[in-house]
């Protein structure tokens, strides 16, 4: 299939799964994905490389996804949804976690060092051909949200920290590990990046006033 520049409509998945069945079949889908992508790369990859790579007809992948672009879109949408669905488990529903402990666990997720699904710097390039403004502001508020489940589970947190707070420590958080992975940063620099950014998101809240 062509890498050229998408319509509208074939740049976006055509349905989500709902049964159990379907999202199995998604799932082998996203995992044939991932495993073209890291072998071929993007240019390498077509709708019907990753069909014979996960085992379904290729009509039951232009069922979800009627373009590589949509693939990758809705990739993009997995993974996103799979970080919240972790902080929530990770850091949000234990009981008896102090509000430092779980500042500590949703800066190491946020900044990809306990990674929770697969994802290459080049994607990031394909962003203008698959996202609308309008994505990208339903994903800043679906974390905005995200945070602040965080911060209600923070019962001993002296004093909770306001929008414009939660917003910047967003942004210094995403922002950042968006600009390490275009620069390639190694793994060790990934790692002590995120121990300064945890060690600056604790101290800023501890100073509120």
């Amino acid at each position: 299939m062509s890498s050229k520049t998408p319509s509208v409509t074939r740049s976006k998945p055509l349905k989500r799964p709902t049964q159990a069945r379907a999202r199995f079949t998604v799932q082998a889908i996203f995992d044939a994905y991932v495993r073209i992508w890291q072998r071929d790369g993007w240019e390498g990859l077509t709708t019907r490389a990753v069909a014979l790579e996960a085992g379904v007809a290729i009509g039951t992948l232009y069922d979800y996804f009627p373009s590589k672009e949509a693939l990758h879109s809705a990739y993009v949408r997995h993974c996103m949804e799979t970080l919240i669905e972790a902080v929530d488990q990770q850091v949000v529903a234990p009981a008896q976690l102090s509000w430092e402990e779980r500042m500590r666990r949703l800066v190491q997720l946020l900044s990809g060092c306990q990674s929770v699904s697969w994802f290459h710097p080049d994607m990031l390039a394909l962003e203008p051909r698959i996202a609308e403004q309008k994505h990208q502001q339903r994903a800043w508020s679906e974390f905005l949200a995200m945070w602040r489940r965080v911060f209600d589970a923070c019962s001993d947190l002296p004093r909770r920290p306001d929008e414009a707070l939660i917003e910047a420590l967003h942004l210094a958080i995403w922002g950042g590990r968006r600009y390490a992975m275009q620069l390639r940063l190694d793994q060790p620099r990934m790692q002590q990046w995120a121990v300064e950014m945890e060690q600056l998101c604790l101290a800023r809240l501890r100073a509120i006033d």
